[in-house]
C-alpha cells in the first residue's frame, strides 16, 4: 500500500524538525494565510487559524495529507501574539514575569477522509524576571518571531520555572496530538499506524 504524500503547511523550522522526528516523510508548502482573526478565545483562534492554513494548501494539493498548526499564548485570557519590536517584546516578558500562562496550539489535518482539528494546551510558569533580564532577552531578538515573545528551546529556557503539559507544544508542535491525527489520516508514524503511546485524547475544539 502506497503511503499518502504529506505536506506541512508551515515555514517554521521548529515544526519541520519535530515532524521529522516522527519518521514522517513530508515536504513544505507555506499557506500564505494571514495569521489574524476577530476570534478572541485562544483555543478557538488557534483551531481556526490552523484550519485556514490546512484548507488553503489542500485546495492546491487535494490528493495529499495536509498538516497545519498555529500556536497562541494567553495570560489571564489576554492574547500575546508575535511582538513587533524589542519594546513590545519587553512588555510581553514583563506581563509574563512570575506568572503562569497558557500555550495553545491548534493542529489541523486535511485528508481524503476530511478535516480533523484539535488543540493542545500547556501551562508555563515564568520565574520573576528583573528589568535587566527582560531587556537582555528582548535584545537577543529570539522572541520576535514567536507567540508570546519567547522561545523555550534556546535562550528563553532560562525564563521558565515550570511546565505542566506537553513540552513540544510550547515549541509549537504537540507531537502526541500530531502523531494521533496523522495516523488517523492513514500516515504511519515511526512505521506504525496505531500505537498505545499516542492514544491520549486531548480536548478537541472545532472551529466555528
Amino acid at each position: 500500500m502506497t503511503e499518502p504524500q504529506v505536506i506541512l503547511a508551515s515555514g517554521s523550522p521548529r515544526r519541520r524538525e519535530l515532524l521529522g522526528n516522527l519518521g514522517v516523510a513530508f515536504r513544505v508548502v507555506v499557506s500564505g494565510e494571514p495569521e489574524d482573526s476577530p476570534e478572541i478565545d485562544p483555543a478557538r483562534l488557534a483551531a481556526e487559524l490552523a484550519t485556514l492554513k490546512a484548507r488553503a494548501v489542500a485546495a492546491l494539493h487535494p490528493d495529499a495529507v495536509i498538516i497545519a498548526a498555529d500556536t497562541v499564548v494567553a495570560v489571564d485570557g489576554q492574547l500575546l501574539g508575535k511582538p513587533t519590536d524589542a519594546a513590545e517584546n519587553r512588555a510581553f516578558l514583563a506581563a509574563l514575569s512570575g506568572r503562569t500562562h497558557q500555550v495553545i496550539t491548534g493542529v489541523a489535518v486535511q485528508s481524503a477522509a476530511g478535516l480533523s482539528c484539535e488543540v493542545e494546551r500547556t501551562d508555563v510558569t515564568f520565574r520573576p524576571l528583573t528589568a535587566q533580564e527582560i531587556a537582555y532577552y528582548a535584545g537577543t531578538g529570539e522572541g520576535l518571531d514567536k507567540a508570546g515573545g519567547y522561545g523555550i528551546q534556546s535562550v528563553g529556557m532560562g525564563l521558565v520555572s515550570g511546565i505542566q503539559g506537553d513540552y513540544s507544544n510550547v515549541v509549537g508542535f504537540p507531537l502526541t496530538l500530531v502523531a494521533r491525527l496523522l495516523r488517523a489520516a492513514g500516515v504511519p508514524v515511526w512505521g506504525e499506524l496505531n500505537s498505545a503511546d499516542f492514544a491520549a485524547q486531548p480536548v478537541g475544539v472545532s472551529p466555528a
